[in-house]
């Protein structure tokens, strides 16, 4: 019987990765509330005051992510970023 049990998809991840990026909401699912919210910060304030460019960059930045999430396989998901908590790529 193998113990190992994941609590986070990497399809999911992935996926609101690439659909909500921009607003962090992968972080969040993640459950890393303070990069979840300091992503949706820049989205938002640093949106409006660079006229849409601090936007396009955690978009960005979002899309790198939701990448590496779907092509990595989940025990090595779990591992890097359930397990071990790396919050960026």
């Amino acid at each position: 019987m193998n113990p190992y049990r994941t609590t986070r998809s990497h399809i999911v991840a992935g996926v609101l990765a690439l659909l909500l990026g921009t607003m962090g909401m992968h972080k969040f699912y993640l459950g890393y509330f303070n990069t979840g919210f300091a992503m949706l910060g820049v989205s938002i304030v640093g949106g409006l005051l660079s006229f849409g460019v601090a936007t396009a960059v955690v978009g960005l930045i979002g899309a790198i992510e939701g990448i590496i999430y779907l092509t990595m396989p989940q025990p090595a998901f779990d591992e890097t970023y359930v397990i071990g908590k790396k919050e960026w790529f």
